[in-house]
């Protein structure tokens, strides 16, 4: 019974429940909103494929070096081997007159010739020392080989299986040639999968901020992690399957036609696998695509869920919800186990019926060397080297036969990775290069509408001169953040105009005008490094006195100078040492550091005591004599020594001005505001 993706009800199953493809559909959109059109046809899975393997240009040398080698790994013991263990047989446990050898390719003519005259027991000594030789430089001999593979122990699980991928190794043979072989391809290996996760990350950070938000981090996560080492076998077998097997089943069939030119049956019956096996896996090639694909976004489920719990992991404790977060993490990771059983299960059923056909033909291979042998036709060296030519030309067939449908979930995974990749950056539609500003800021019936329609900003006009302090405020929801993030252009107007000293920042290239711009979010943003390499971030050049002279502005230096290691206290990756108001004074002080015509703070005073935030905004007011400080706030103690007020509601600037001119308005929103804030103290 063909095996494929149902889309309807189950038979049996009660109305109202979803299908299988439903079902997966809910997976693809809690693993990423942004990522939700998996399913993959024929002619995508070949484009994926081709696009993949336009990563050779990269590695070409090296491929090319690989793939020689392969071939000379692959054929050694294919056209090779055999011939000795014919000759042991025959002519040494035997003991046939070597004189009296018959049905040996041309090449092992010189050799037998040689060997004329020779008794049992000097071609044994002179098969020895062939066989010596061999183990020291290819780790193989008459009847064997040794191989090379290494790669990390595997879990039962998508993740762990494609992170060993990305350092694996292999050759056919051992010794020396093994090691070398073996070494070539676990560097170019790895240098691949390092080039394609390079990539990634790079292209996940140039998104935009409103796609940032529809991106889970755990999905991105294991995309970079789990998802690119699936480039690796569409990397080695688009090529080597195709060319290494056909050439070198070519030249095996034609040494053993060669020695045994009345026996192409051996031929026919192995190339039996090709039609069989290629009819049999094109029914499950779909089926593997989709498993993959749902294996994988829940594998990327169960790590959102884990940094999710982990980020929030004191909300978690102080609202006493590790029972939930951990009944949460088990039903997420019970779904990715289930996925991938449900992949594994198509794999078995695939390999139970290619080991059935695989028997089936090679018992009638067996009965028809057998035969012959009985009937004095072969002798008995010649069904040792006959089986081994067939197992030789078998294993080339089955390589291309099975090429496509080992691909699949290879492409499943590829395609994730593409999928991020072929998101449109972050537009960079300016070609003007922003020279130092030296005038300031205006906005011109500026507006903004997010993607799903909804109004955020609507009419804004006002200007921000350097050398001011420009307050935006308002109630929560009136849209300051996202009036702040038109200035550097995290989001583009959809009406009006933002300009930067004249220029429309649509038209500036984003790296010149964001060279000149510095925001410091409200949620503390610090790496796990050094406190004094936090502060350098944006200025890695900056001397520990720049370092210093900005902590003491923003009030945390003589925190700092208290720890046991002052300035090169590591920072943990929850920053644990550090208070919120410490952590925000650092990230005020990196911004300082930046030394950047524009500073746009959002809330920079609101962890902040009294004292520090009086010393925080006198200290702005000098910084500001040559740029423009825009700071977004909700306190009044900050707001009121503003140059300049911007008020917000509703995405509308209701009023502007100095804190006296506005309070002198009897009806003004902006007066309503104080007062609320001066009744509730």
């Amino acid at each position: 019974m063909a095996v494929s993706d149902s889309t309807t009800l189950q038979s049996g199953s009660p109305p109202g429940r979803p299908t299988l493809r439903e079902r997966e559909r809910e997976l693809d959109i809690r693993s990423s909103l942004l990522d939700t059109d998996t399913d993959i046809g024929f002619k995508e899975a070949v484009r994926i494929v081709a696009r993949a393997s336009g990563y050779l240009r990269y590695f070409a040398g090296r491929f090319t070096i690989k793939v020689v080698m392969m071939w000379i790994a692959s054929a050694v013991p294919l056209l090779i081997l055999p011939w000795p263990v014919k000759m042991m047989i025959d002519h040494v446990v035997l003991g046939r007159p070597i004189e009296q050898a018959q049905d040996y390719p041309a090449f092992m003519w010189p050799i037998i010739e040689a060997l004329y005259g020779s008794s049992a027991l000097e071609i044994l000594f002179w098969l020895a020392l062939v066989g010596v030789s061999m183990m020291l430089l290819i780790g193989a001999y008459p009847g064997g080989r040794d191989q090379v593979v290494a790669a990390l122990t595997e879990g039962k699980d998508v993740a762990t299986s494609n992170e060993a991928a990305m350092h694996i190794g292999h050759s056919s043979l051992g010794a020396l040639y093994g090691y070398v072989e073996f070494r070539l391809q676990t560097r170019l290996t790895q240098a691949l999968n390092h080039t394609l996760r390079a990539e990634l990350f790079s292209r996940i950070e140039s998104l935009s901020m409103t796609q940032l938000e529809d991106q889970r981090i755990g999905d991105s996560i294991y995309r970079i992690l789990y998802d690119t080492p699936q480039i690796t076998e569409i990397f080695y077998e688009v090529i080597h399957t195709p060319l290494v097997s056909v050439t070198l089943y070519i030249a095996a069939a034609a040494v053993m036609l060669d020695a045994y030119p009345n026996s192409p049956e051996i031929i026919w019956m192995s190339l039996l696998f090709l039609p069989i096996w290629l009819s049999a896996s094109s029914l499950f090639a779909r089926t593997v695509r989709r498993r993959g694909q749902a294996s994988r976004a829940a594998g990327s489920i169960t790590t959102s869920t884990i940094e999710e719990g982990m980020d929030n992991v004191l909300a978690v404790q102080s609202l006493g919800g590790n029972q939930k977060e951990k009944q949460r993490f088990g039903d997420d990771s019970g779904e990715s186990f289930r996925r991938f059983r449900a992949e594994r299960l198509i794999w078995f059923i695939m390999f139970q019926c290619s080991e059935l056909t695989r028997t089936i033909i090679e018992i009638g291979v067996f009965v028809y060397i057998l035969t012959y042998v009985i009937e004095g036709q072969f002798s008995a060296g010649d069904y040792g080297a006959l089986y081994a030519f067939w197992r030789g030309l078998r294993g080339p067939t089955s390589d291309v036969a099975w090429l496509w449908i080992r691909l699949q979930n290879n492409v499943a995974g590829v395609r994730r990775v593409f999928a991020l990749m072929d998101l449109p950056p972050e537009a960079d539609t300016g070609t003007t290069h922003l020279p130092p500003i030296h005038d300031g800021i205006s906005m011109q019936d500026a507006g903004f509408v997010y993607p799903d329609g909804r109004r955020a900003l609507a009419d804004v006009t006002l200007e921000a001169k350097v050398g001011e302090i420009v307050a935006f405020v308002g109630p929560t929801g009136s849209g300051k953040t996202t009036l702040a993030y038109l200035i550097p252009r995290f989001h583009q107007v959809t009406e009006g105009e933002v300009r930067i000293d004249g220029y429309d920042v649509n038209d500036l290239t984003i790296d010149s005008m964001r060279d000149q711009i510095t925001y410091v979010f409200q949620e503390t943003q610090l790496l796990s490094d050094s406190i004094a390499d936090n502060i350098r971030y944006g200025n890695p050049d900056a001397v520990m006195a720049e370092v210093e002279r900005v902590a003491k502005t923003a009030g945390v230096h003589d925190f700092i100078s208290s720890l046991p290691e002052g300035y090169e206290t590591i920072l943990g990756t929850s920053n644990s040492k550090l208070s919120v108001g410490q952590k925000q004074r650092i990230s005020i002080a990196r911004g300082l550091l930046r030394n950047s015509k524009v500073l746009i703070l959002d809330e920079p005073t609101s962890s902040l005591d009294p004292e520090t935030e009086e010393y925080l905004v006198q200290s702005l007011h000098e910084a500001a004599k040559d740029r423009v400080v825009i700071i977004i706030a909700h306190r009044l103690s900050t707001i009121a020594q503003a140059h300049k007020i911007i008020f917000l509601e509703e995405g509308k600037v209701k009023e502007q001005g100095s804190h006296d001119e506005l309070l002198a308005r009897e009806d003004g929103r902006y007066r309503e505001f104080v007062e609320l804030q001066t009744q509730a103290v």
